[in-house]
């Protein structure tokens, strides 16, 4: 019976597996109960070069303009890591974002918008459930940094409030 299992927990850790990697996710974990004191618990990851994709964009910009050196300075202090930004506001959850309540109406928020503390930015949907991420504080959308539907990470930076 317990080959049985085995077998089947395998091909449980293999399916696991195809799913992270089919739905392009970083990490996912499982508990599979099989009884009072029986259970699996599994937990795969995968490391995805994003610093990789983050590096190579930049150097285009610089040898673009090798001449506008003080411009060239300034520009890469947004784009170099928005995460590290002080107005950053990250996602507390992996999942799907949507810019707004519902499909056709208008969005949350746009570059600009004034927010106070508390009003909803945008939603991130976990599991089949809308969480609704608050403005930390009161300010303006400077940058927003991710699209309607896309997914994110756990603390992936979402949008810039100054």
């Amino acid at each position: 019976m317990s080959e049985k299992k085995t077998e089947a927990d395998v091909a449980f850790i293999k399916a696991l597996a195809e799913l992270l990697q089919e739905n392009d996710l970083t990490e996912l974990e499982v508990m599979r109960e099989y009884g009072d004191d029986d259970s699996l618990q599994v937990r795969i990851s995968r490391v995805v070069p994003v610093a990789a994709q983050a590096v190579a964009a930049p150097a285009p910009v610089a040898q673009a303009a090798p001449a506008a050196i003080p411009a060239a300075a300034a520009a890469p202090e947004m784009p170099e890591d928005p995460a590290a930004h002080p107005g950053a506001v990250t996602s507390p959850m992996v999942g799907t974002v949507y810019m707004q309540a519902e499909p056709g109406s208008d969005p949350f928020i746009s570059v600009g918008t004034a927010v106070k503390e508390g009003d909803t930015l945008l939603i991130v949907e976990a599991m089949k459930t809308m969480n609704h991420i608050p403005a930390p504080r009161a300010g303006t959308v400077k940058r927003i940094l991710v699209e309607d539907g896309a997914p994110v990470e756990y603390g992936a930076p979402l949008v810039i409030l100054e």
